[in-house]
């Protein structure tokens, strides 16, 4: 039995030349197909406009066109209340902030009903949370992988999650997080100079600009494109150069999903433990050691930490940054390549 079903949009006239603009006015208000739906759905090559895919959202189309979209139907999960142990960094009426544990799954889904950020949020609030995002994903206005640890803003309040949303939306929430990348990505390298998509700023911070899509064979991966896709734009910068590995800050512009683990892997210098987008490359037990060496190469998980987040308020109007350590997974790592590099 097929769990998604087609809605089918006829083009109204103009002024709404953009695939995008003109599914925003012309889909049936019961669809109930947000903006940010409607673009992740072009971006993921699940629109056709007179029988022909289009993955941009900017393409042209013209009154009468007929657009088919295929919208997987969602699988409804009983949200419960878990008391699960949560490291609060701050908290107010209308938002807390957390330090999200490696393997903590953030929101509900078919395969992790429970065990996961929303249920521990919802004990701890009695099941106070906004309400914008649904029952899966109340609160949620940005998430981080699984296997990635670090900070996470939620919303309690409704006008609290609209301004946050706001504000990711346009890009001014301040995100860094630290990563453990093999080799070393360095502005002198003439080999980055040629992989387009990739430009260098004052400094050495490396730029790396390209849509982003789902994979066309695995449903579970991100694919660079240069037409069609998400824009994503990330700021990479070495802070420790040990040779054969490196620590990098990554700052986000945009937000997309798997972000910076495809960017840097389609850089060639894919993080430490990133089983889906690092390959097989493996760290020689010459050049660190076979106990470093081992470590390294059988590192579970890749190695990223949502280090630094900082946005305004969106009802006090304060600006609000916090920072949390690696933890110590990768502490021990870094330690690691520390005493190799002496």
């Amino acid at each position: 039995m097929s769990l998604a079903q087609i809605v089918t949009v006829l083009i109204g006239p103009d002024p709404a030349p953009r695939l995008d603009k003109a599914l925003a006015r012309d889909v049936p208000e019961v669809a109930a197909l947000s903006r940010s739906r409607l673009a992740r759905l072009i971006a993921a090559g699940a629109v056709t406009v007179n029988g022909a895919v289009v993955t941009d959202g900017t393409a042209r189309v013209a009154e009468g066109d007929q657009v088919e979209i295929t919208v997987e139907a969602a699988v409804e999960i009983r949200t419960r209340a878990e008391d699960i142990p949560l490291d609060i960094r701050h908290e107010d009426d209308d938002l807390i902030v957390i330090n999200k544990p490696v393997g903590m799954v953030v929101h509900p889904a078919p395969g992790t009903p429970g065990g996961t950020l929303v249920n521990a949020l919802l004990h701890h609030f009695g099941g106070k949370l906004s309400g914008v995002g649904g029952e899966k994903r109340p609160g949620i206005v940005h998430r981080i992988d699984k296997d990635t640890s670090g900070l996470l803003v939620v919303a309690k309040s409704d006008r609290a999650h609209h301004g946050l949303a706001e504000q990711f939306a346009d890009h001014s929430v301040e995100r860094l997080y630290q990563a453990l990348c093999h080799g070393v990505p360095d502005a002198a390298d003439p080999r980055l100079r040629g992989i387009r998509g990739v430009s260098f700023e004052p400094g050495g911070t490396l730029k790396i600009t390209t849509q982003l899509a789902r994979h066309k064979t695995d449903r579970q991966r991100q694919a660079v494109l240069f037409q069609g896709g998400r824009h994503a734009v990330t700021r990479v910068r070495v802070t420790e150069a040990f040779g054969v590995a490196a620590l990098v800050e990554c700052r986000l512009e945009t937000g997309r999903t798997h972000q910076i683990r495809v960017h840097m892997a389609h850089v060639g210098h894919g993080l430490i433990g990133d089983q889906a987008y690092g390959g097989r490359r493996r760290i020689g037990a010459k050049a660190v050691g076979e106990a470093l060496a081992e470590k390294l190469n059988g590192f579970p998980r890749q190695a990223l930490h949502a280090a630094s987040l900082g946005f305004v308020h969106p009802v006090s109007g304060e600006t609000l940054r916090f920072q949390v350590p690696m933890p110590p997974d990768m502490s021990e790592l870094l330690d690691g390549l520390r005493g190799a590099s002496l």
